[in-house]
């Protein structure tokens, strides 16, 4: 009885809501190709932020997440406090998520409904690497007097690296 039941609610829904065939247009590929930074890329970006931050006489922590969010490369350069890294990767993962340079998020600051979500960091400091249209993941720098200067070598990392990746395209 109750898998006629069923059949019969099947034939009703299907009376009601008939189903359109798919045509060419609507069909979905089978698979999704993700472009992803090789490691090598990753360091490069780390490493140029990191440089830029020293020609300016600031130790920092560096965090290069993928588009997972998952951390690729994380430095500390020698006298960067160990709190760096945990903000630089904060930094990375909100730019990550949200895919906007922290700096954006930080004008809304603790009124922001995000300020509440932990593992968040609303101030300046992360960036996404981006290329030709194509989404790689984020970086964060921390360590400098100010989230704008973070900013700022975090920026110098994700363009050391964009030329080379919409190359790869």
């Amino acid at each position: 009885m109750q898998i006629l039941r069923g059949f019969v609610l099947l034939g009703a829904v299907t009376l009601v809501f008939p189903m359109a065939p798919v045509t060419a247009e609507e069909e979905f590929p089978l698979a999704i190709n993700v472009r992803q930074m090789h490691m090598e890329t990753a360091l490069t970006a780390a490493r140029a932020a990191m440089a830029a931050c020293r020609a300016e006489g600031i130790q920092v922590g560096v965090t290069v997440v993928d588009r997972r969010g998952t951390e690729q490369v994380v430095l500390r350069d020698v006298v960067a406090p160990h709190l760096t890294l945990a903000v630089s990767r904060m930094k990375a993962y909100t730019a990550n998520e949200m895919s906007v340079a922290t700096s954006v998020l930080e004008e809304d600051g603790p009124d922001s409904p995000l300020a509440h979500v932990p593992g968040l960091f609303l101030g300046a400091g992360g960036v996404p690497i981006e290329a030709g249209g194509v989404y790689y993941g984020a970086i964060g720098v921390s360590g400098a007097s100010t989230g704008l200067q973070d900013e700022a070598c975090a920026r110098a990392g994700a363009e050391a690296v964009q030329i080379e990746l919409e190359m790869s395209l």
